[in-house]
Order: structure tokens, then sequence, then C-alpha cells
């Protein structure tokens, strides 16, 4: 029996990166998964995968800085499965270390919209059928940038606000059944850290950024990020809420 059969779990931003291995690496532990993003045709190539090897998927198009879609991307998944084990907060957009000084207010608005925003709108939704169940578990995405604020202002502010709802959540839960946890991951192999995605990045601030950070330690791995995240949802961490995991080679160390 695999560590999650079994149970119904809501995977955001399951398109590419972090979120489609965690997808992946669920569905291989026995999950139902539920795959939510705005783009259908990447998250059918996700299903498609699961599915091939004996997993099961179902796929819900939505944007999660958008309450709206949030509360649909629940209650579809309710409908088709009657309840939600776990979420994984995981959908959001990456930093371009952008420093204060430097940083827009549109800028300031998109970061904050996606990675902050849709944490709380995923949660909220995802609170009410589990609260009337009297269990569940919420994994959110952070970033050591919410943790050691070594990335740009809106990014480090946005992460650092899920770990601070991460926390909040668990204290209102707490021995009710209802775990919150957080992963905050270091750089890691994604599209995100891609050359192309790097292009506009703000060259002299990530300079500053890097003397706070070990570049000689690996770059992790998605699925590493992703085995952290099965940790958080399966009953294996049953007793831990409120904690906020780095999994990073120990770059900030």
């Amino acid at each position: 029996m695999g560590l999650v059969e079994n149970k119904v779990i809501v995977v955001t931003g399951a398109n590419s990166g972090i979120g489609r291995e965690t997808a992946l690496v669920l569905a291989a532990e026995g999950a139902k998964m539920v795959l939510a993003a705005r783009r259908m045709d990447k998250l059918k190539e996700v299903e498609e995968e699961i599915c091939a090897k004996g997993g099961e998927a179902y796929c819900v198009s939505g944007d999660v800085s958008v309450r709206e879609d949030c509360d649909r991307i629940i209650s579809e998944t309710l409908e088709k499965y009657g309840r939600v084990d776990v979420l994984v907060n995981n959908a959001g957009m990456g930093d371009k270390q952008i420093p204060i000084t430097r940083c827009s207010d549109e800028w300031w608005r998109e970061i904050c919209a996606v990675n902050q925003d849709s944490v709380f709108y995923m949660t909220r939704a995802a609170l009410v059928p589990m609260e009337k169940r009297g269990e569940g578990s919420i994994v959110n995405v952070s970033s050591i940038g919410g943790v050691y604020a070594n990335a740009g202002i809106a990014y480090s502010a946005a992460k650092a606000a899920v770990v601070a709802i991460t926390k909040n959540v668990a204290i209102q839960f707490a021995g009710k059944g209802i775990r919150c946890n957080a992963v905050c991951p270091g750089p890691t192999i994604t599209p995100l850290l891609s050359k192309d995605a790097r292009a506009d990045f703000d060259e002299e601030f990530v300079k500053i950024c890097n003397e706070h950070i070990c570049r000689s330690v690996p770059k992790a791995e998605a699925i590493e990020q992703a085995n952290a995240i099965l940790f958080f949802a399966s009953e294996l961490s049953k007793a831990v809420t409120g904690q906020a995991l780095v999994v990073d080679y120990g770059c900030n160390l």
C-alpha cells in the first residue's frame, strides 16, 4: 500500500516543475490526483503520464490568483470525489530578483496575487470540507526567499506570507485533525531556473543575493522537493504541523 493510498489530493501548478513531479510522486503512492493549472494542455500530459502508469488523475483548469477559480477547483473536486484529503499549494510565479528600489507596483501586485493570494484562497476553500470531516493536510510551497529574504522584494514578501499563513492555520486547527506545513525549496532544477527565464533578472541584485547563498552545494532536483511534500501529505507526519521545512542542500548554512 502506498503512503497516500486512496487520498484525494489537489495539486495546483501541476503542469510543470515541482508541481508536476509532486503529482507523479503522489500518484505513484496511490493518491487520486486532482491536477490544477491554467494550461489544460500541459495538465492533460501529466494526467496521461499518471494514467499510463496505472494511477488516477482528474484535471481542472483555473487561475489560482482568482478567488472564484479557487472555489471552483475545490467544488469540482468535491463533485468528483466527495472530499479533499490533501491540498498542495504549489502554483506560483518565479522570482526576477528585483529589489525594492526597482520594483514596480505592477510587479508587486502580480507576484503577491499568484504567490500569496492563491494560497489564501485555495486554503480557505479547502478548509470548509476538511473541517466538516475533521481531517486533512495542507502543504504550502514557499521558498528559502520566504525564510531568509535572499530574493526579490515581492517574491520574498509573498513567500514569507506563505510561511505565516502556514503557521496561522496550524495554530487554528492544532489537535483538530487538520495539519498545515510548508516546504521551502532552495535553488531547484525546473523551468523557472532556465537560461530563458533568467534573461530578465536584475543581475545587480542577483550578485548581492548570491553573497548570502552558498553556490558550491548542489541544486535540488524537483523530485527531492516532491518527496518532502509527500512526507507532509502522508501519515508519516501526522504529529507535525506549523513547520517550514527548508530543502536546499544547506545553501544557507
